[in-house]
């Protein structure tokens, strides 16, 4: 609908275009944000009612005077949703919105303020493009002419995910991020010399912990540079006294199986020290003869294109994967409205992605829209328990501004003290959060190398960071679900449950599909050695990923755990794959795969691989699809694959598949037509799991059929888990013996527990002993 000042669009039944212009004028282009406007046109309704334009989608009421945008003259109202029916924005509401996410966490000890996103309790949430720059046919950015109101308006109620998926859709897809940047990677602001870091990354390979990712922070270029260049806060040139033989190595890291990123910080222009400083210099019309600096114009295309071409795509020729842009100076440039970081940022990605590669750029936020340019790097943090206690909640916050892949210093970067648990407990969280980067300051004792820790905290660390490698078939899996399907990989709670709690609990979040994760972020009580969190279970059974205990959900609880543990939950039905060898699963699909399926609920789930072995955009792509269908007397796993050809590699893979919280089953066979030999299994009983060995049939197109006959769910006996707890505490010995005589008896669990409240003890002693009796 179009009047003489306005024009109103409707996207969809639930996404409305509202522009107002002094002028009449309008822009159809491409901005900043919008990328696409191509929707599919929805149904909808329009009458006059005097001077009253009213437009009706079956989701959304629009009322508009049709002169210059009022709270009085504009207002939508939503016509259904979640029990939020009648909720009206007028124009000029300030939309109380659940949150986004921050430009950095620079200096943060503790919460920072967040940018609005775009869901809200109130079932809708504005957009504003007023602003924004256009995109040219040739991809360079020029001012808005047309000054006048452009916003969206998003009236979703609660349906969150489709709320972000047609944001996706107007504002462009998250780029689907390469393999290897889904495992650990190191970062440390500190001098290195070339040897000692390939020495160092060594040393990972014989502790078993699996790197995937080398950071070289901005020590890499020349930093002490002669009076009359300044400052060597920006560099582009290799500093020789400490990598000499550049090249050698990039490519001894690269034999090791990691990739490569080099930190920039390019505000400070050109100058005459660099390498490619005279060709570039002559290619800009600069006096090189007088060693002129070449200033830093992002906007400026003749300057970017050099900036690329001399000074990057050399170092890229030998060898350096992509780029750290760390942008500090600030959010204006020569072009209004222009943020030069928002500007790097486009341009960068731009670059990489060329030849027909898949793109990447390692980056600050720029605002909303960023997420076509991941990964994030957060800033620099605190090392406190209060930064780490915000980092979960931001993290999955930002998904409500379409943010997926933040990456964050694990361990916090600066300040603080050495604390085992502290590192520990965010090392934890970094495995179970989008990107795991750890990265740290020069000072001489800030090494995060897990053995600079105590022997507990080392093991543990090692572990996690294994684990991390052994998840990257799940979160590759999920990288593909957050580009194609607008599914972030980590949602808050209130994604999937519309009640209180799950916007109280927001710590808590859902980590990829099959997962729900709430990190401890607080210390452990010093009398029972533990740790706790409290936690929201949705409605269902979930299990412990870690220890398999069994809890009823749909309620809230204290949960406690010592340092090798987190409560990571699967709900019954989960299906999660995992790398058997964690070495190279950044790397390459792998040939042995553990599956991990939870007992007592039905479940599906479709493992996404692709040819992992180049970077390029276009490649092939493979499913495979695993079906579980519980039934206590006859529960059956069925797997098979979809889609394009398997290479050779991809066949006869060997399945390892743990079927978790199930009794012993009286029976268990393979489709004979595909085993006749008889298939390798074993129940343990401690853990009440079963594990079933089988391997692929060497062909393209195939189905395995897993039947188990008289699987009940089967909750691992509590009493030794409870023991293992009571062992630990620091409290008296008769105390112990007291309350473990009451958990072995035959009396009823009501009983039980009126005879341990009896014992007055302390709140965190009984929470944790409740807590396994509850299960």
């Amino acid at each position: 609908m179009r009047g003489k000042n306005y024009r109103i669009t409707v996207l969809t039944s639930r996404l409305i275009r509202l522009e107002y212009s002094s002028t009449g004028q309008f822009v159809d282009g491409y901005t900043q944000l919008v990328t696409s406007r191509d929707f599919a046109s929805p149904e909808y309704d329009v009458k006059y009612n005097g001077d009253c334009l009213e437009i009706e989608t079956g989701d959304l009421h629009v009322y508009y005077d049709q002169k210059e945008f009022s709270p009085q003259g504009l207002k939508i109202m939503l016509q259904k949703g979640f029990g939020i029916y009648g909720s009206t924005w007028k124009y000029g509401d300030k939309v109380r919105t659940l949150g986004g996410t921050a430009r950095t966490l620079d200096n943060a000890n503790g919460a920072v303020e967040l940018e609005d996103g775009l869901l809200s309790r109130e079932g809708y949430a504005i957009l504003d493009d007023s602003k924004s720059a256009v995109i040219t046919e040739d991809g360079w950015i020029r001012p808005r002419e047309i000054d006048g109101i452009d916003i969206y308006f998003f009236g979703y109620g609660h349906d969150y995910l489709d709320c972000l998926k047609d944001f996706y859709h107007l504002c462009g897809k998250t780029p689907l991020l390469p393999r290897y940047t889904l495992g650990n990677w190191w970062s440390r602001f500190y001098p290195y010399q070339q040897d000692e870091y390939v020495s160092l990354m060594d040393r990972f390979a014989q502790e078993q912990v699996p790197i995937a990712v080398s950071v070289v922070d901005m020590d890499w270029h020349m930093t002490s540079l002669p009076e009359k260049y300044g400052s060597g806060w920006t560099g582009f040139s290799w500093n020789p006294e400490l990598f000499p033989e550049p090249e050698r190595f990039l490519q001894e890291l690269h034999e090791r199986g990691l990739h490569v990123t080099l930190n920039l910080h390019p505000a400070d222009g050109v100058k005459g020290h660099e390498t490619q400083y005279v060709p570039m210099a002559k290619a800009l019309g600069v006096d090189y003869k007088n060693e002129e600096r070449i200033p830093f114009e992002v906007t400026n295309p003749k300057f970017m294109d050099a900036y690329f071409k001399y000074l990057l795509h050399p170092l890229e020729e030998q060898g350096v994967d992509f780029w750290w842009m760390d942008w500090q100076q600030g959010t204006t440039s020569e072009i209004p409205g222009i943020d030069p970081l928002w500007m790097l940022n486009y341009l960068h990605y731009k670059d990489s992605c060329r030849n027909g590669n898949r793109g990447l750029t390692f980056s600050r936020y720029a605002g909303i829209g960023s997420h076509r340019y991941p990964v994030g790097f957060s800033g620099d943090t605190v090392n406190s328990w209060e930064s780490l206690d915000f980092q979960p909640y931001f993290t999955a916050t930002a998904s409500n501004a379409g943010y997926s892949w933040w990456s964050h210093d694990i361990g916090g970067h600066m300040m603080g003290e050495k604390n085992d648990e502290l590192a520990t407990r965010w090392v934890q969280f970094g495995v179970f959060s989008p990107i795991m980067r750890l990265h740290s300051t020069s000072n001489p004792f800030y090494g995060k190398e897990p053995w600079n820790f105590g022997t507990d905290a080392n093991r543990i660390m090692q572990d996690f960071m294994r684990l991390r490698h052994r998840l990257i078939p799940y979160l590759y899996t999920a990288n593909y679900e957050t580009s194609e399907q607008g599914i972030p990989l980590m949602q808050p709670l209130y994604y999937h449950n519309d009640c209180d709690e799950a916007y109280r609990h927001g710590n808590e979040y859902y980590f990829g599909s099959q997962l729900l994760v709430c990190p401890i972020t607080e210390p452990q009580n010093q009398k029972t050695c533990l740790a706790k969190t409290d936690i929201y279970l949705p409605q269902g059974i979930w299990y412990d990923f870690f220890t398999h205990d069994v809890y009823e959900g749909n309620r809230t609880m204290e949960m406690y755990r010592t340092l090798d543990s987190i409560p990571v939950m699967a709900k019954a039905g989960a299906i999660i794959p995992l790398a058997e060898d964690y070495s190279r699963a950044h790397l390459h699909n792998p040939k042995y795969l553990e599956l991990q399926v939870f007992h007592g609920a039905d479940g599906q789930y479709t493992m996404i691989e692709d040819d992992c072995s180049n970077q390029k955009l276009q490649q092939s792509r493979y499913q495979t699809e695993f079906v579980y269908r519980c039934d206590p007397e006859e529960s059956v796993l069925t797997m098979h694959r979809t889609g394009n050809h398997f290479p050779d590699e991809m066949n006869n893979r060997v399945y390892k598949i743990r079927i978790i919280g199930v009794s012993n089953p009286t029976a268990v066979r393979v489709n004979q037509t595909l085993r006749k030999e008889g298939i390798d299994y074993h129940y343990d009983a401690k853990l009440s799991q079963l594990l079933v060995t089988i391997q692929e049939p060497d062909c393209d197109q195939f189905e395995i059929a897993l039947t188990l006959l008289d699987g009940q769910v089967q909750q691992p006996d509590a009493r030794a888990e409870i023991f293992d707890r009571l062992n630990r505490m620091q409290i008296s010995y008769d105390l112990k013996a007291r309350i473990y005589e009451i958990v072995c008896a035959s009396a009823p669990l009501s009983e039980r527990m009126r005879r341990l409240h009896s014992l007055r003890i302390d709140a965190d002693i009984s929470g944790a002993i409740l807590e396994l009796l509850y299960a």
